[in-house]
């Protein structure tokens, strides 16, 4: 089933418990990495708002990603807005471009998919672009490789989608993992080559054709005139869209930082922790995870001179930063000095120094 709701204030009523949505961030409003990328278009990866990844392939389009603070009255002060900056309007079969999420398997078993029992879900969303578009919504079931599609259309105002997709019972023998991995990813596709589109679209839940999962679409590379927004995006066991749930910042926050943590990328100093003089050339630290991450993360640093050690008033940039021995529940790292202004077992701190670009993440994503 698919309904549209012209007026963005009108949402449905009907109660619900506390985290019913199993989509993290859908008001858009945490954003660790950045509140906006240009040029984006060459590259998979999450590059602003926390959750919400862009994968693109084979196409000369680019845009720029931003958190826009543009949301829908009453739903979410903040939204994602894709803003078209190269039009790509000779189509290559293997093009595409995806604003998705990914969830763990565990966080699904509410739904009861592959198997006797199985429920409906219910995706509703808020969205607008510069003009009238029609784009789709998939659900991708990753672990039987799996997906249904619906189509939606945009004006230039806000308007609320709710797409019902059916219970999957398949044979009965293909349940979701219960594990910390990719089981689903929910999909909006604003743009796609034949490879993508040159099938029927797949409005019943079937065994992957890739010809069909994007099958009448219109493209977002059309022009550069073009521009696409979302926010207030929901995923709920049932044939009812609910009200778009509140939560609290401080609940989003620590459900995004499950996944990533940002520190430093500020423009006066950041004290980052307290470490220890390991030699004369290199101190270690252990940083307690915010929350216990989906798995022992990986970490990446920019601008690593700006980094430094804060030794007895002395400050010394950086050389190496790197991962020692990391775990769901803490990150050690190593900071390597270039020359050998430490005195190891000594105390020390380590800081961002001034420096926008100057950040070390903490990366556990799906």
């Amino acid at each position: 089933m698919s309904r549209s709701r012209d007026n963005a204030s009108a949402v449905t009523t009907v109660p619900s418990g506390v985290g019913r949505n199993m989509v993290i961030n859908g008001g858009m409003n945490v954003a660790q990495r950045s509140a906006s990328v240009t040029g984006l278009g060459a590259a998979n990866g999450y590059f602003t708002v926390d959750r919400w990844q862009i994968a693109t392939g084979n196409s000369a389009g680019r845009f720029t990603m931003t958190q826009t603070a543009d949301g829908p009255n009453g739903i979410s002060a903040n939204c994602i807005k894709l803003d078209c900056t190269t039009a790509d309007t000779s189509i290559a079969a293997g093009e595409y471009l995806i604003l998705s999420q990914a969830f763990e398997g565990q966080n699904l078993q509410r739904i009861g998919k592959g198997v006797a029992g199985a429920k409906e879900i219910t995706v509703s969303f808020y969205v607008k672009a510069n003009a009238a578009f029609t784009f789709c919504c998939e659900v991708l079931d990753g672990d039987n490789i799996r997906q249904i599609t619906k189509l939606f259309d945009t004006t230039t105002s806000w308007a609320r989608h709710e797409l019902t997709f059916p219970a999957d019972v398949d044979d009965g023998s293909s349940p979701l993992d219960d594990d910390n991995a990719t089981s689903f990813n929910l999909s909006f596709w604003v743009h796609g080559g034949t490879d993508f589109t040159s099938g029927t679209l797949e409005t019943s839940w079937a065994n992957v054709t890739n010809a069909n999962r994007a099958a009448g679409i219109d493209s977002f590379y059309s022009s550069t005139d073009n521009n696409f927004f979302i926010t207030g995006v929901q995923m709920e066991v049932g044939p009812v869209a609910t009200e778009f749930e509140q939560e609290d910042i401080g609940t989003t926050l620590a459900k995004c930082q499950r996944y990533y943590r940002s520190y430093g990328g500020n423009t006066g100093n950041e004290r980052l922790c307290t470490a220890y003089a390991h030699t004369t050339t290199q101190a270690r630290a252990v940083i307690e995870n915010v929350v216990e991450m989906r798995t022992a993360p990986s970490i990446a640093v920019s601008d690593v001179s700006h980094w430094t050690t804060e030794n007895v008033g002395t400050n010394t940039a950086c050389s190496v930063i790197a991962g020692d021995q990391q775990s769901t529940k803490n990150t050690s790292i190593n900071f390597t000095i270039a020359s050998a202004n430490l005195t190891a077992g000594h105390g020390l701190q380590i800081m961002a120094n001034s420096e926008t670009s100057a950040r070390l993440e903490i990366i556990a994503e799906l």
